[in-house]
């Protein structure tokens, strides 16, 4: 699958059982893999594949911010717009500068490589709308309508194709209409989005800037290389794509051509492409042997094994690679625990009220199909051969028991010591400076600050279907009746 299906809405029975009356929802962090795109690189003209595709009506409106000089000299002066349509330009047949026209001569909408399209665009508003159906329409978890982002803990990649579809899921999920103008302005506050420097960058896993982690995951490459590159199913693939490896002209084969794990392009490359002309089209489409539904799930399920293995077999990999990012999200968990809800409501009518700082009660950050299966499969919950669809997302919710029960937790003196799981699956991931329990290791808790975390679960949604983890599963380490329910601390 390359573009994501979504389920049908909730029914009342559904949502019923999903969102159970002795549980409220305090705290939802969605993960979000951008949409629809172009291929991150030119493959395939030789089967007729246009290298560049117009589907980017966006760039026809470009702006930039400029200095509004009007002649002088002045860093202080105020800052103007300037709009501009970006055409690109590429080397013509004697390698003279040409511009990139697309299928049918189309200088306009040139997409570059990587692109968000106007179709990745669409799916990822749509996905803002569903998610306003639920968590405020149907839910009323977040509000109607918002004067501010604060409470919202909105962040991206530097990947243009992921900001941009941040920026389509939100504007979907509190439209225009649903935006307050502040009195004093006469306009909504413009939003804050956080973005890290590339070698800082935890919403992915971070090869470029862990050699340590880049090298493990060559490990885990050629393990799937020799593995896979001799077998049935590669030589099912050659015969449907070996002809069209590069110089080939679609009649004959060679070694050099050879499909392989590692081949040139690589057999991710050769998905990549696969994926999204499957997405677009018709103009853009390679012949359709290429969508052979049987080498599709080869190709995934290779696919899947040399970039997620990794991390169900390795608690290093699982660090490297995406403890970062869930240490992140387990510390604003339970940050919102040792508030006790006093902020998750107080954020709806502005600021929280300890230490004047906003509390977060959404998150949503763009990111990419590495994200996604590396969150799950480092859970012990990618139980599955296919890769991650575009917009395809995790919801990561937290709830706490209702006041009345919380109240019947047992006296901090009797607090048995208690080790979180989730930390355990990312031990290297410790953070001193935050204030409170942040991220300190369990152990290191006292029992007061454990308590703090009783009476809470945690429950992950993929692309809407709630996900049941493995070491939910374990007595005492799951809400009774749901083991989809974890619970924030478990018995150790």
């Amino acid at each position: 699958m390359t573009s994501l299906v979504p389920r049908a809405p909730y029914t009342d029975e559904e949502l019923r059982k999903l969102y159970p009356d002795n549980l409220e929802l305090q705290l939802v962090q969605v993960l979000m893999r951008h949409g629809e795109r172009t291929p991150v690189s030119a493959r395939f003209q030789n089967a007729g594949l246009h290298p560049f595709w117009p589907y980017c009506a966006s760039v026809r409106q470009m702006k930039s911010t400029i200095l509004a000089l009007n002649g002088n000299v002045d860093t202080s002066a105020p800052f103007s717009t300037l709009e501009w349509t970006r055409h690109l330009e590429t080397f013509g047949p004697d390698d003279e500068p040409v511009i990139a026209l697309g299928p049918k001569g189309e200088r306009n909408d040139i997409c570059d490589m990587g692109s968000l399209t106007d179709l990745g665009r669409q799916s990822t508003s749509r996905l803002g709308l569903r998610l306003r159906q639920l968590y405020v329409d149907r839910l009323g978890f977040l509000p109607e309508t918002i004067s501010s982002t604060d409470g919202f803990y909105l962040r991206s990649t530097p990947v243009p194709r992921a900001l941009e579809s941040l920026h389509q899921t939100f504007s979907a999920l509190y439209p225009p209409a649903a935006r307050e103008a502040d009195p004093a302005t006469g306009r909504f506050p413009v939003p804050n989005i956080l973005i890290r420097a590339p070698n800082e960058e935890t919403l992915y896993p971070n090869d470029g800037n862990c050699r340590r982690f880049a090298a493990l995951s060559r490990a885990f490459a050629q393990r799937a290389a020799d593995r896979w590159n001799a077998s049935e199913e590669m030589e099912y693939l050659n015969k449907v794509y070996g002809k069209w490896m590069p110089n080939g002209n679609g009649n004959a084969t060679s070694d050099q051509r050879r499909v392989a794990v590692d081949s040139r392009p690589r057999l991710s490359g050769i998905m990549d492409t696969v994926n999204s002309t499957l997405a677009h089209g018709p103009e853009t489409r390679l012949p359709e042997e290429f969508y052979d539904a049987k080498a599709r799930r080869i190709m995934e399920k290779i696919g899947v094994e040399e970039w997620f293995a990794g991390y169900k077999e390795s608690q290093e990999y699982r660090t490297l690679g995406i403890g970062g990012l869930l240490g992140d999200v387990v510390g604003r968990m339970v940050s919102s625990a040792e508030m006790d809800g006093k902020g998750a409501q107080a954020v709806l009518r502005g600021r929280a009220a300890d230490q004047g700082n906003p509390h977060v009660r959404f998150g949503l950050s763009g990111c990419h199909d590495t994200t996604l299966a590396g969150v799950l499969a480092s859970l012990g919950a990618y139980d599955t051969e296919a890769w991650p669809p575009f917009t395809s997302h995790i919801a990561i919710e937290m709830f706490r028991k209702k006041t009345e029960e919380n109240s019947a937790q047992q006296p901090s003196s009797q607090a048995t010591i208690k080790k979180s799981w989730w930390s355990s699956l990312f031990s290297h991931s410790h953070d001193t400076s935050s204030p409170g329990i942040g991220r300190t290791p369990t152990p290191e808790l006292t029992p007061e600050e454990k308590k703090k975390l009783d009476g809470y679960y945690v429950r992950l949604r993929y692309n809407d279907e709630p996900v049941t983890i493995p070491g939910c599963k374990l007595p005492g380490n799951h809400l009774e009746g749901d083991e989809s329910f974890c619970t924030l601390v478990s018995p150790s």
